[in-house]
């Protein structure tokens, strides 16, 4: 076989710059700030759905609140620090717990879809005339925030309160609205629950509490770590009194039965 030689030495060049030839990197898209700006809304909405759907029918274990303040014990150095949380059904419950903090904090709870704007503008009235700002929240807005969120005030967090509102009031009844409520309100520093305050602070458990005992776990929801169930001051002792009176003038236990479901 007769071999042709290559003086100039192109074919080797030839293949050895194939040899040497680099794939090009492939360029990276970009991705635009503002799918970010889209994805967190979205993945905040089709969450809060999902949780709060799902308090249909699971007690939820925990609330932000409980989360908050064991974190701020442990910030503090504070080792002995507990929540005190036990859950126990509405239908288990005596119906005065019920009916005082309905008569306390919300009492067109039956009829409104979450918010009571009467009482809003009756507090922006009262402000305006030289009043201390007052809140306004119906039930449904408190456990939204003790839920969910986080205490102060703020415009992003009223937003928030208002989304989840209206998804409590849309999934829930407002039996169910108000087992939860009961079963996660803070009534003194690290006792959350009607169950865990009556054991703490009468002895017994919420299947026995009497009206004058839950006025008094109504009357310190203002402020529960700033007022006491055990050593109330006058002003507790005067709410105690009033929430009492308009007890009764709701209709006593009924309005916890009459509830709709």
């Amino acid at each position: 076989m007769e071999i042709h030689p290559d003086p100039e030495g192109l074919h080797r060049r030839r293949l050895g710059g194939e040899r040497r030839a680099r794939p090009q990197p492939l360029r990276r898209r970009r991705r635009s700030p503002w799918r970010l700006l889209v994805l967190v809304p979205a993945g905040f909405l089709l969450l809060s759905i999902v949780l709060t759907a799902s308090l249909r029918w699971l007690n939820p274990p925990t609330s932000a609140f409980m989360v908050a303040a064991h974190v701020v014990a442990i910030m503090h150095g504070d080792k002995d620090f507990i929540v005190d949380h036990r859950w126990l059904p509405l239908s288990a419950q005596s119906p005065w717990p019920g009916v005082a903090v309905i008569a306390a904090e919300d009492q067109k709870f039956a009829r409104h879809r979450g918010f009571d704007f009467d009482a809003m503008q009756s507090a922006i009235d009262a402000h305006q005339r030289g009043a201390s700002l007052r809140g306004a929240s119906t039930l449904s807005q408190q456990l939204a925030k003790n839920l969910y969120l986080w205490s102060g005030r703020s415009w992003l967090r009223k937003a928030l309160e208002a989304w989840l509102t209206v998804l409590l009031e849309t999934t829930l009844d407002k039996r169910r609205i108000l087992e939860i409520y009961l079963n996660v309100v803070e009534f003194g520093p690290g006792v959350y629950g009607v169950e865990a305050a009556s054991q703490r602070y009468f002895g017994h458990g919420a299947q026995s509490v009497s009206a004058p005992e839950a006025a008094a776990l109504a009357a310190v929801l203002p402020a529960p770590s700033n007022y006491s169930v055990t050593a109330p001051s006058d002003y507790v002792r005067a709410r105690q009194r009033w929430i009492l009176k308009q007890m009764q003038a709701l209709g006593g236990a009924a309005v916890v039965s009459s509830l709709a479901r």
